[in-house]
């Protein structure tokens, strides 16, 4: 009998018609993939079976019994948990206070929170989930977020793990750790739904794939009978570029360069410690390192986000000033920033799209009509550009919380690429992107390159990094370890470099 089964479900928001008529069976004890296009349905079926949507039209069986699944404790009860794209914790409050919320176990709080120690105790013996209950969560590691949200759907009772795009937040080593994680929790007999767009982690560590396209389930297959090219066909319907072609070019003169840049963190460490570097017109210079080694302070005071410690920036020959560093004279004179966290820095959530998409160029004409803005005007360029990137829904006026996360993503890269920048700074540009959308998003970073725009790139994706780069720096600690050209080096020297062991 089949641990889940969904049965001709049919959803629809306004005129966006986000699952037709889907139907999925998910084998008890097995790890699951559903891959697809941003916006091709997948959240929101996972989304139907764990209660925060009801279908317009359909049924859910768990182990061959139909159910109603009308909330989230429906599905609790019914033993399904699921762990959110975007975790839902309080920074604040330690662990263990997580992990109760909602699960007290009573109005004594001693009794419960001794239980819940208890089973954390157990899940640390059995699966490896180790995490300090008495640790303050807003001091963890993104990893770490994402073990507490696991232990609390399992505190529950969760016999079902729905994982929505699991490790889009997290580094390489965090992802397999995550991985060994999930074929334990299968080894017992648990049942894991996998949602995900990255299909090398798809053929890892999934036993069958289905694959959504517009809605539709247009596939479901065994793993071992499927490869990466037919998945991205079947993803996006027409064969895939699955590495990026990049032609040689000779970069041109230095457009940004730094100096013993170094900036301290809000607990007072030096995040970035001395650092020089250069970028050249038509160069990408891409930063590697593990998360928490300063790419993203470095990234953030260039942008002007940050404080310097000490060092210079030059841009074009010209030394800036702190007046020069504010964000918006650094837009004005060239240098554009594509955040790597894009609900906390490159998006407003609550805004519609089309404000989202005008952030910090709201003194354009083009958006202005006389001494106000442009609502119209605003509309229209988004729409405009929403066509070009494929976001989907292609609707300006939309909450950009209401987006996926990689539609989001297209929204803040085409607010800063289509700007004509003299240096981009880039940070996880594919972060939550599909196949289809990263292989648009590649070339269009290559003719920037082309174009003689200087890019600095950070990403965790140490493919992405070798296949964009034209030279590859690597950070540990804050400092440079080392400088390589992507074609003479390999992801295993680079994770030296990373960890600080390897020559500079």
């Amino acid at each position: 009998m089949p641990a889940i089964e969904l049965l001709h479900i049919d959803k629809r928001f306004g005129p966006v018609h986000a699952n037709r008529d889907v139907s999925l069976s998910v084998e008890r004890g097995t790890i699951h993939g559903i891959v697809g296009e941003n916006g091709a349905g997948k959240s929101t079926l996972m989304s139907i079976l764990y209660g925060l949507y009801e279908a317009d039209a359909g049924e859910i069986r768990i182990d061959g019994e139909a159910k109603r699944i009308r909330s989230p404790a429906d599905a609790i009860r019914a033993g399904i948990g699921m762990v959110h794209q975007h975790f839902m914790l309080i920074e604040p409050l330690t662990v263990i206070e997580n992990v109760m919320l909602g699960h007290e176990g009573g109005a004594l709080l001693e009794a419960g929170a001794a239980a819940a120690r208890a089973e954390m105790a157990r899940l640390a013996r059995d699966y490896g989930l180790v995490v300090d209950p008495d640790a303050i969560v807003g001091e963890l590691s993104v990893g770490q977020h994402q073990r507490i949200e696991i232990v609390k759907a399992l505190l529950r009772g969760a016999e079902v793990l729905i994982l929505d795009e699991p490790t889009g937040v997290l580094t390489p080593a965090e992802a397999d750790a995550l991985f060994g994680l999930l074929r334990a929790l299968k080894a017992q007999g648990k049942t894991v739904l996998l949602i995900t767009h990255k299909l090398r982690e798809v053929m890892a560590v999934t036993d069958r794939v289905s694959v959504m396209r517009r809605g539709e389930m247009v596939a479901t297959l065994d793993t071992s009978a499927t490869s990466p090219p037919e998945l991205a066909e079947l993803m996006v319907g027409r064969r895939v570029l699955l590495r990026v072609e990049k032609p040689a070019r000779a970069p041109g003169a230095p457009v940004l360069e730094i100096a013993n840049l170094s900036v301290v963190d809000a607990r007072g460490v030096r995040s970035v410690d001395g650092v020089s570097l250069v970028v050249r017109a038509g160069e990408i210079v891409g930063i590697a390192g593990v998360a928490g080694n300063g790419q993203s302070e470095l990234i953030e005071a260039l942008a002007g986000m940050r404080r310097l410690a000490g060092g210079e920036i030059r841009l074009n020959g010209r030394a800036l000033s702190d007046q020069d560093r504010a964000p918006h004279r650094l837009r004005e004179l060239g240098l554009l920033h594509v955040p790597e966290d894009r609900l906390r820095t490159g998006l407003v959530a609550s805004f519609p799209a089309f404000e989202s998409a005008a952030l910090g160029f709201t003194d354009d004409p083009a958006f202005r009509l006389g001494p106000l803005l442009s609502q119209p005007r605003m509309i229209d360029d988004l729409a405009a550009k929403m066509e070009t990137y494929d976001v989907r829904p292609p609707a300006p006026r939309l909450r950009s919380a209401s987006f996926s996360g990689g539609n989001q993503q297209k929204i803040v890269l085409a607010r800063e690429i289509e700007r004509q920048p003299k240096v981009l700074l880039v940070g996880q540009p594919t972060r939550g992107v599909d196949i289809g959308a990263i292989e648009f998003i590649h070339r269009r970073l290559i003719a920037l390159r082309d174009e003689g725009v200087a890019i600095l790139l950070v990403s965790v994706e140490l493919e992405e990094i070798l296949a964009l780069s034209d030279r590859v720096l690597v950070m540990c600690a804050g400092r440079m370890t080392g400088e390589r050209r992507p074609q003479a080096v390999d992801e295993r020297e680079l994770g030296l470099l990373m960890a600080g062991l390897g020559a500079a």
